[in-house]
């Protein structure tokens, strides 16, 4: 296969530069060459490579920053998905596309299947849930992998802002009533790797099939037991010298921690469809953390 890879240098796509490689030519690139705000940038981009494969991994992730540039994030999230999608259709190619559990508005008290009511609470949430549909309506063969809280050693993300509010404050309040799946990056991108694989194989999309699926870690758990174990773990670590114990990360209601973005209450996705198409099991989102933790440590002591 010859494989484009947008979002190269983000968390998923940079993951995604190795578990791709063994699945054919590999063209992976950043913002710098092609700009998703840019129609015709997208278009010359993929008229040139041909690509039998398009994997984009580039979005616009700035959840509370989305409320205040609504059309930027339209831009990157749902824009741009379409006319990849559009020039994927036009090339009989395959588009693997990520989207978010902020599509879903968090109501419902058991964990979100595929085929339920979207209804996402942010200018994030309907700008990706607006790709998706882009996607759809294009009438290619595509792959939309809906993930959720996902994290890993490349780039900003939640563990690592812990970590830093961990070395500064002695105590901290951490919102408790919004449950999901922490997903390393790294099970992204190999869970992609194995679709694409069995794909090749015989699994093939039919001209014009669309196919969702939830993809996330094991073990929902709340944002501050998600940070008390990232603490906790943190502190049994040498070389992270943190100020802030477990025990003093509070719980509070999201009502109590303003932002410019609702959340949904409910982020928990049920993977069952993945797993039984592919023969997988979504595995605990821990050890991906420890080991997230163990290459920090390396990194801070110039490893």
């Amino acid at each position: 296969m010859s494989i484009l890879l947008l979002g190269k240098d983000g968390q998923v796509g940079w993951q995604l530069q190795r578990s791709l490689a063994p699945h054919g030519q590999v063209a992976a690139v950043g913002r710098a060459a092609c700009d998703l705000s840019d129609a015709d940038q997208i278009r010359s981009l993929v008229r040139d490579l041909k690509p039998s494969v398009i994997v984009n991994a580039a979005a616009y992730t700035a959840v509370d920053k989305a409320e205040s540039e609504v059309e930027k994030a339209f831009r990157i999230n749902a824009v741009a998905p379409g006319i990849l999608a559009e020039e994927a259709a036009r090339l009989g190619a395959l588009l693997v596309h990520y989207s978010t559990d902020y599509v879903y508005d968090g109501t419902k008290v058991t964990p979100y299947l595929e085929g339920d009511q979207t209804g996402p609470l942010s200018a994030y949430g309907r700008s990706k849930l607006a790709g998706d549909e882009a996607i759809r309506a294009a009438g290619g063969k595509s792959l939309i992998f809906r993930t959720s809280w996902v994290f890993g050693v490349r780039g900003d993300n939640f563990i690592k802002t812990i970590l830093r509010l961990a070395r500064e404050k002695e105590a901290l309040d951490v919102v408790a009533d919004q449950f999901g799946s922490p997903t390393p990056a790294a099970l992204v991108a190999t869970v992609t790797g194995v679709v694409l694989a069995m794909v090749r194989r015989g699994q093939l999309l039919e001209k014009g099939e669309n196919r969702l699926y939830h993809l996330a870690a094991a073990r929902p758990v709340s944002w501050h037991a998600f940070a008390q174990t990232i603490v906790g773990l943190a502190s049994a670590a040498p070389g992270f010298n943190l100020r802030l114990r477990p025990a003093a990360i509070r719980p509070i209601a999201s009502g109590e921690y303003p932002s410019a973005a609702r959340r949904p209450l409910n982020s928990r996705l049920d993977c069952g469809r993945l797993e039984n198409d592919f023969g997988l099991q979504m595995p605990d989102w821990q050890p991906y953390l420890e080991r997230m933790l163990q290459l920090l440590a390396l990194k801070q002591n110039g490893y």
